[in-house]
């Protein structure tokens, strides 16, 4: 009897690990090699933009979720656990980040203009991104409280991001007419435009040396492109059909343009060793709607697609030491449109 237990016993718990081994295989597509060990961190609802504490041991991130009606901002453990509400829950949120010593953080949103959320831009004019005039940037305490209003220019100011040297914040403002990316102290002080080009610029990241940024940028070029923009622009839209990954070199502020696919590509981040890129895009897709991730190295050669889910995948951003990678998508989830946020690790 004794011995039918144990066998019994030794079942279960194959079965068991077994299963375990087969969700973790479940959350990748054929393809996927560099990912393994795939674990998802929220489940429902819309979380998307997790970027990591100075720490490495927490995520702060926007969400739709439980019934709000806009994006607020949230923190949760690494594992997912302990996720809260940090932001007002008035108005709407976006691009959060740490702070260096993770005491603080920044994130921009509209809730000095009231409690409700904005309207949705006019998707009449084809898919666009609303540039809310709303939108101010805040520093709060970690847990969101004593927030410090950093911007006030009645413009758009957001998508602000923090230098791993824990000395500059970079952000993307339409102050002066166009979207442009500027830098700033990291007490707010010193705002310093740095970009100068016609076209949106945004969503920048540092290297983890501090010393480069990667971003997304439009670059409007033929007559009826411009027009377009300008006209777009005026009412504070952007259309991201065709964004080009672009690098920096702060010191210099000299620019190299990485890709040049006439896609959407956007959500840049620097692998740790400043040598590679990896981004979201729909460069080899039917379907404009399809993103995936893909890696490339800084000078704009060896294009490598990571992820083949059908729907989205995007917003990567690597653990301090490239081991893991951070991500939000689609992929499995409960709910046509739910996006999650997963982490996995790296195999090189």
């Amino acid at each position: 009897m004794k011995s039918v237990f144990s066998y019994m016993l030794v079942v279960i718990l194959y079965l068991l690990v077994d299963s375990n081994a087969q969700s973790a295989t479940e959350m990748t597509f054929e393809g996927e090699k560099h990912l393994k060990n795939i674990k998802m961190l929220t489940n429902g609802g819309e979380n998307a933009e997790a970027y990591l504490s100075f720490d490495q041991k927490k995520l702060i991130l926007q969400a739709k979720i439980d019934g709000l009606e806009c994006d607020q901002i949230f923190t949760m453990n690494i594992d997912g656990t302990d996720k809260k509400m940090v932001s007002t829950g008035k108005g709407r949120t976006t691009c959060s980040y740490f702070m260096p010593g993770d005491n603080k953080i920044i994130y921009a949103s509209t809730h000095l203009s009231g409690d409700k959320c904005p309207p949705n831009p006019d998707f009449s004019k084809g898919y666009v991104w609303k540039l809310y005039d709303e939108f101010e940037i805040f520093i709060a305490d970690a847990n969101g409280e004593n927030i410090v209003q950093v911007t006030d220019n009645d413009s758009y100011d957001a998508e602000a991001t923090v230098s791993p040297k824990g000395d500059k914040i970079v952000f993307t403002s339409l102050r002066d007419g166009d979207p442009e990316l500027y830098l700033m102290d990291i007490d707010g002080s010193n705002q310093e435009r740095i970009t100068f080009e016609k076209g949106y610029d945004g969503g920048a990241f540092f290297s983890q040396d501090g010393s480069k940024l990667v971003y997304r940028a439009s670059r409007p070029v033929s007559e009826k492109e411009l027009q377009d923009y300008d006209e777009l622009v005026k009412e504070r839209l952007v259309r991201p059909g065709i964004l080009e990954i672009h690098v920096m070199d702060i010191a210099t502020k000299k620019v190299t343009k990485v890709t040049n696919f006439g896609k959407a590509s956007f959500a840049p981040f620097m692998h740790p060793s400043g040598n590679k890129i990896i981004f979201c895009s729909n460069v080899n897709s039917k379907d404009p709607r399809n993103f995936d991730l893909y890696l490339i190295n800084s000078d704009g050669t060896g294009l490598e697609q990571i992820t083949f889910n059908e729907t989205f995948d995007g917003f990567p951003m690597f653990t301090a030491d490239g081991k893991h990678l951070v991500f939000a998508s689609n992929r499995f989830n409960k709910e046509r449109g739910d996006t999650n946020v997963f982490i996995a690790e790296w195999v090189d």
